[in-house]
């Protein structure tokens, strides 16, 4: 006769709690909702403009009126929180024209802030590398012998445009660049201009991963040169990432962020048991474009994926995910 698996067998036996659906879900630990979601949008000028992206089925590049169709859409279905991403149509160098009061994401806000008053949630993503012709963070310079972002040149015109950003409508700054002292200087930026109310959530850590590919498509801004692993992290690194989130949070974050999710569901844990902040993670668009790509093949159940995945980032302690998506987890999460 087998033995026990352990003492108390067979009188403890989990798989009583699993035995009907009602009670499955009544024991359930970790609960998705529409509102636990923030959806990209990449906005660009022009008018009528609906442009798919090829790498991400379902998602587009959008000119401000059709911004504005894509934000009704998504809060019919629960998705009240946005994030933006600008396509402008000139780049420069030090990409000034990001601070411009009449730039593609400041045209942006004010459209939707008229279009739907306080009813979504207006983020922005703040980094120059949409707006640099050279595709990287911030202005450059050389450097022992080799061209580098100038970390501190930078940070003033990070400042000037979230100041920009919030003129316009913005609810949440978000700035993105991995620049050293960004959130000390945006939040010093901000409080002189009048915006210290508006919070901050940084990108804290922010990963030199293989799966922005698609992102980069979608926003137009890959680099010209090189990669940006001397300002983003090394994905080895565990411990430096409790580093830089301390540093963004004594700086003045009010939220952080780990990017991307899935590989680094680890880091998401960490963060949120050591700071307690509430904590974001990017459910970056190479993970996105995974799942669409094998569902289209037919080698996975898309809703079955996706909703464990997104389960996942939560469980991990994520309180709010970025995602692509959104639309779809929202629509199955209301359709039952």
């Amino acid at each position: 006769m087998n033995q026990p698996a352990f003492p108390g067998y067979p009188i403890n036996r989990p798989r009583r709690l699993r035995s009907n659906p009602l009670l499955r879900g009544l024991v359930r630990e970790t609960e998705l909702s529409a509102q636990d979601f923030i959806l990209p949008l990449f906005v660009r000028t022009g008018t009528g403009v609906r442009k798919e992206i090829a790498s991400m089925p379902g998602n587009y590049q959008l000119s401000p009126d059709t911004l504005i169709d894509e934000v009704g859409a998504a809060a019919d279905l629960g998705v009240k929180s946005f994030i933006l991403f600008g396509i402008p149509p000139d780049k420069d160098p030090e990409g000034r024209i990001a601070l411009h009061e009449h730039g593609i994401v400041q045209e942006a806000l004010r459209g939707l802030r008229k279009a739907f008053k306080q009813d979504v949630l207006l983020m922005t993503d703040e980094c120059l590398c949409e707006y640099t012709s050279h595709g990287h963070c911030g202005i450059l310079h050389e450097i022992q012998g080799r061209t580098d972002v100038d970390n501190d040149a930078t940070l003033p015109l990070l400042a000037e445009q979230c100041v920009s950003h919030a003129m316009a409508g913005a609810d949440v700054i978000a700035p993105s660049g991995m620049m050293d002292g960004m959130v000390q200087a945006i939040r010093k930026g901000l409080d002189a201009a009048g915006f210290e109310h508006i919070p901050i959530l940084s990108y804290a850590a922010k990963y030199a991963s293989g799966f922005y590919g698609p992102f980069r498509d979608a926003a137009e801004s890959p680099p010209q040169f090189g990669d940006r692993s001397t300002y983003q992290m090394d994905p080895s690194n565990s411990n430096e990432a409790m580093r830089e989130v301390a540093l963004d949070i004594a700086e003045g974050a009010d939220m952080v962020m780990v990017k991307p999710a899935l590989s680094y569901l680890d880091i998401i844990h960490r963060v949120k048991g050591e700071f307690g902040l509430p904590v974001a993670a990017y459910n970056v668009s190479g993970e996105f474009a995974m799942v669409k790509a094998a569902a289209r093949n037919g080698w996975i159940d898309e809703r079955r994926v996706t909703m464990e995945i997104l389960t996942s980032i939560k469980r991990a302690g994520a309180d709010m995910i970025l995602t692509y998506h959104a639309r779809d987890a929202a629509g199955w999460l209301k359709a039952g």
